[in-house]
């Protein structure tokens, strides 16, 4: 199987320039889609003076409410709240991993703890809640008027 080299005689070797030129633009596809792909959601997190960093070495998910009150499941949006349960018991309990909450800072308080106790009832008793660090700088002393 070759093609033939125009005197008569086929050619045995593999012609690889248009596999590497595919492999080439395959490559620079995954370049530039791999950190869109990676990016977390945006959400505007409370401030806290403690804060602890979120352990990389144990399988966890995040649950995350928006502030248009879009709930997501790592990047899995949850279209009902009926079906969280499900996902939390399925995705969360039974495969043993830890569950954290991020809200934004505008969402409701009474969405927040609708979730909770949704998280509750899926039977997952602990529950990390995430922030951000407050800044450190004192605030400035507010302007008097004069009189």
């Amino acid at each position: 199987m070759g093609m033939n080299a125009g005197n008569g005689r086929f050619v045995s070797e593999i012609n690889v320039t248009p596999f590497v030129d595919v492999m080439l633009v395959l490559l620079i596809i995954f370049m530039v889609a791999t950190p869109m792909m990676t990016e977390g959601l945006e959400v505007d997190l409370p401030q806290t003076r403690q804060v602890e960093v979120l352990p990389s070495e144990v399988d966890h998910m995040i649950l995350t409410i928006r502030r248009d009150g879009r709930i997501y499941l790592d990047e899995y949006v949850v279209n009902d709240m009926a079906d969280l349960e499900g996902y939390l018991q399925n995705l969360v309990k039974a495969k043993n991993r830890s569950l954290f909450l991020q809200a934004d800072k505008e969402v409701p308080y009474g969405l927040v703890v609708e979730v909770m106790g949704q998280i509750k009832a899926a039977g997952i008793e602990n529950l990390g809640v995430m922030a951000e660090q407050a800044n450190n700088e004192p605030a400035a002393p507010p302007a008097r008027e004069k009189k």
